[in-house]
């Protein structure tokens, strides 16, 4: 017992010189310390919102997307299955408001489009025309090539951001003109990316990896070069929930992520509040 004494106080009296040394001889030593410290530990920047939605019963389905109408208030979700409605509305707080299942077969992608005049919901289910700028789609590992191109996001500084989920990276295109501009592939030597999408302010990417089922919260880098991938924060989410794509609400910056696995779609709110700058 007085041996432990012993190695109690010689420890106590080693932290006191460390902390002395560095005062008075301004020894980088605890500062290292600190900041291996700190580079371990996340920060926690969402909570689950366990209230949403008011009626998980409606999901019936594999709950493949989701997509936010923040002018309306209004979330919808698509589900697959056999004799079930496809597209599900809640609003925002969680409450039911209908189904329906016309001209949906097995949705994949949604997205909600509403101005203050019409409101509008595409569905990759469902044909549409547009005019194509440019193309890229060749199968590949290389630059501007793809393996399941999986989810495409914009930012405000006009860079088109794909979840090329079968080579493990994001590729980043300038959306007028096609040019190449770089790709992330250091945040996912486990799994590639299955959906990614913008924070209202900008500052960050929330992106998930289906078969890890977890959610990244990433760097967005400045206008220029791209630079390398940095997770700031990640949300693990239970085994074979599998999340699917993603949506974030332009407004309150809400994440609603769909799981095919769980057959729900989950809200994670932000710790602070967002004031958007784009998206909404």
């Amino acid at each position: 017992m007085a041996r432990f004494w012993v190695c109690v106080a010689g420890a106590g009296f080693f932290l006191a010189f460390l902390v002395l040394h560095s005062r008075f001889c301004r020894s980088p030593v605890l500062r290292t310390f600190t900041f291996a410290v700190s580079w371990r530990t996340e920060e926690v920047l969402y909570r689950l919102d366990v209230g949403w939605p008011k009626h998980p019963e409606y999901f019936t389905g594999a709950t493949f997307c989701a997509a936010v109408d923040s002018l309306n208030g209004l979330v919808y979700v698509a589900q697959r299955g056999d004799n079930i409605p496809k597209i599900l509305v809640f609003t925002e707080d969680g409450y039911f408001l209908r189904a329906w299942n016309y001209t949906v077969d097995t949705p994949h992608g949604i997205f909600a489009a509403s101005t203050q005049y019409e409101q509008s919901v595409w569905i990759t289910d469902v044909g549409s025309d547009f005019m194509i700028l440019w193309l890229h789609g060749e199968n590949g590992t290389g630059p501007a090539k793809f393996n399941i191109p999986h989810s495409v996001t914009l930012d405000s500084a006009g860079r088109v951001w794909v979840a090329d989920r079968g080579n493990k990276r994001i590729q980043v295109f300038d959306k007028d003109t096609g040019e190449w501009l770089g790709a992330w592939n250091n945040c996912f030597t486990e799994e590639g990316p299955s959906a990614v999408r913008f924070t209202p302010d900008g500052k960050y990417l929330i992106v998930a990896q289906l078969n890890l089922s977890r959610l990244s919260v990433v760097a967005a880098p400045p206008v220029g070069s791209i630079g390398e991938c940095s997770v700031i924060s990640t949300i693990q989410l239970a085994d074979q929930v599998l999340p699917h794509l993603l949506e974030v609400d332009g407004k309150t910056g809400a994440v609603y992520v769909a799981e095919i696995g769980a057959k729900q779609v989950q809200k994670y709110v932000p710790l602070n509040s967002y004031v958007p700058s784009f998206g909404s």
